[in-house]
């Protein structure tokens, strides 16, 4: 989550944290339309399969699916377009050379509030093979054996 105490969480995408190594975080604003704040608003978002892509000195996120605002009309927005990434020049050059590097991509790690903007964090991430999938199991078993055992110690 963001650093800030006044940053709301709206959604997380709990299985890029499975699917991937995260190595870097970054920060980034949104650009969207009145419907798609009022879709927001109502929870109706979903950024399981988001990704972001550096094209022609810009950034955008794609896959990122915001329901049809149900008070809509033909001012309605598209649920899955491209949404304008908003960031600094400087950002957007580093994160396109780091995401050059074959097997590294950016995808989408959590959307939330932050002083009335809704910010996404983006992550530099690298795939899992099967191999590591399992040691992060395990990995994850194991602490939780040993939290338990120091729980259950605790008690008597």
């Amino acid at each position: 989550m963001a650093e800030s105490s006044s940053a709301q969480s709206i959604a997380t995408n709990r299985k890029a944290r499975h699917d991937f190594h995260i190595k870097e975080t970054i920060e980034a604003g949104l650009v969207l339309t009145g419907t798609e704040i009022k879709s927001i608003r109502a929870g109706k978002v979903n950024i399981a399969d988001s990704f972001a892509r550096i094209e022609k000195g810009e950034a955008y996120l794609y896959q990122m699916d915001i329901a049809l605002y149900d008070k809509g009309n033909i001012h309605n927005h598209d649920p899955r377009r491209a949404r304008k990434l908003l960031l600094h020049k400087s950002e957007i050059q580093r994160l396109f050379q780091l995401s050059a590097v074959k097997g590294n991509t950016l995808v989408g790690l959590e959307l939330y509030w932050k002083r009335g903007h809704v910010k996404i964090l983006l992550g530099l991430a690298q795939g899992k093979t099967h191999g590591d999938r399992r040691q992060t199991i395990k990995q994850t078993e194991a602490k939780r054996e040993m939290d338990r055992a120091i729980k259950n110690r605790l008690k008597r």
